[in-house]
């Protein structure tokens, strides 16, 4: 397996992704794999270890190369507003890298998807929607749909910055434009759905007291009407954070929601015909 930390930014060192890129061998049916980008949560104020190498070696089980991206949190979160998120710039970034390096890595370029966690999962519904703003090209000089995910996993996850939002997510990335409407309005994801967003599986807990479960069927329902193929699976019980809910990460183990790896896996399979 091939780890490295790929910093993104010449002058920063709190911007990087870490690499489990899979061997290859000549015993294996295929040596060009799909790949995962994964965006641990914590708000917009940190990256959350328990959603990040775990779940790299989830899907690393599953025949995936995986690449965690420590993206700005905190103050650097909201450096760039209101003109940019800084951390959907990170994410295009990353995506980018993976693009242009497909060959070497043996990643399938066609078949590259990302999972977020809670504000990381905002993240990745931003990309989702918002991967094809010529301006975030523009700024990065990436090459036009380089960013662009093949199928977002959207994992309790933050999606709203209205009424129903989880408001530190909110503040932190939109700093003191936070009670702005229009941005508001902006980096609700729900009014961003179109023709152009990957298919999606979404999951989470009837009882989050973190970030209500109508994020998700908010987000459900923008793609239903723009007829964006989608999975979504509320489970009765278990907390907001949950990471796998194995013993691994997890106080309080939930065996039952802790499904959403083995379906999330099969969904792909389908998503990308493998």
């Amino acid at each position: 397996m091939k780890c490295e930390r790929i910093y993104l930014y010449e002058d920063r060192k709190d911007v990087f992704i870490d690499t489990y890129i899979r061997d290859t061998s000549p015993e294996y049916p295929t040596n060009k794999r799909p790949a995962m980008l994964i965006f641990p949560g914590g708000g917009y104020g940190m990256c959350s270890d328990r959603e990040a190498e775990p779940i790299a070696n989830q899907f690393l089980a599953m025949g995936l190369s995986c690449f965690v991206l420590r993206y700005s949190v905190g103050e650097n979160a909201s450096r760039r507003m209101p003109e940019f998120s800084q951390p959907l710039l990170d994410a295009s970034l990353a995506m980018s890298i993976i693009r242009k390096n497909a060959e070497e890595w043996n990643v399938d370029s066609a078949k590259i998807a990302i999972v977020g966690f809670s504000a990381g999962g905002h993240l990745a519904g931003s990309l989702a929607t918002m991967w094809n703003d010529e301006s975030i090209f523009n700024e990065l000089g990436i090459p036009a749909g380089s960013n662009k995910p093949n199928a977002v996993i959207l994992c309790y996850p933050v999606l709203t910055f209205g009424e129903l939002t989880h408001m530190g997510t909110r503040e932190n990335l939109l700093g003191k434009f936070s009670d702005d409407e229009n941005l508001v309005k902006k980096y609700s994801l729900e009014n961003n759905v179109s023709e152009d967003t990957p298919p999606a599986f979404i999951w989470h807990t009837a009882e989050d007291g973190a970030v209500p479960v109508r994020n998700s069927l908010m987000f459900a329902s923008a793609l239903s009407a723009k007829e964006i193929p989608f999975e979504l699976h509320i489970f009765p019980f278990g907390g907001h954070g949950m990471s796998t809910g194995t013993k691994e990460v997890c106080q309080i183990e939930n065996k039952y929601a802790s499904r959403w790896v083995e379906l999330s896996a099969k969904w792909l399979n389908i998503t990308f015909d493998m």
